[in-house]
């Protein structure tokens, strides 16, 4: 039986009936995923149940699925926005699996922090705050972490303009550094490309 299959059938015995939906990618990766409500009983047994051993979050990420396949009619109006993923190590069988939970409201998106489980993910959840203005309850020290204090707004977010909202420069009047809207037009430029006729020697 291959590595894949034995994780596979042990996620199913032991938390089968907690997350709703498993699907494997080309055969090699497992992702689950789990509704905010039961994350932590999912969680809690992965990293402490002795058959699978979960003991490292490697990662947590924010994801944003404003414009995910936009070109698809199938796409529900109210389809789910903001998600957190984590990557988990089981060092004891050499297992990784990942674990996808969304946020029930678009508007304001909130998980439940796993940092009672795994100490390493306080930077990664306020990360994903910071990037994604996805809210972890139970975080005890839930701030920015990459922008400044004042910031407004998300850089991570689909909807985000490239230029932001604000800038900041050196007021000479002042003598001090000040915010102020953003004074430039954002653009998008795509580059014009001209290619002789048999370029690259083809026809």
């Amino acid at each position: 039986m291959k590595k894949i299959e034995q994780l596979e059938l042990a996620l199913s015995e032991i938390v089968g009936g907690i997350y709703s939906n498993l699907y494997k990618f080309k055969d090699q990766e497992i992702t689950l995923e789990v509704t905010p409500e039961r994350l932590i009983e999912l969680m809690t047994i992965l990293a402490k149940d002795k058959s699978l051993a979960f003991v490292q979050c490697q990662d947590v990420c924010g994801v944003d699925y404003l414009t995910y396949k936009d070109q698809q009619d199938e796409k529900p109006a109210d389809a789910l926005r903001f998600a957190v993923v984590y990557h988990l190590l089981s060092l004891k069988h050499n297992w990784r699996v990942r674990v996808k939970c969304f946020a029930t409201n678009n508007e304001f998106p909130v998980v439940p922090s796993v940092l009672d489980i795994w100490s390493s993910v306080n930077w990664f959840e306020r990360e994903a705050f910071d990037m994604y203005g996805i809210i972890f309850d139970g975080h005890p020290d839930l701030r920015r972490i990459l922008t400044d204090y004042g910031f407004i707004g998300h850089p991570f977010r689909k909807d985000f303009p490239l230029s932001g909202y604000m800038e900041m420069r050196y007021d000479e009047e002042q003598k001090r550094v000040i915010y102020q809207p953003v004074t430039i037009e954002p653009r998008e430029i795509t580059p014009r490309i001209i290619r002789e006729e048999h370029y690259g020697g083809r026809n």
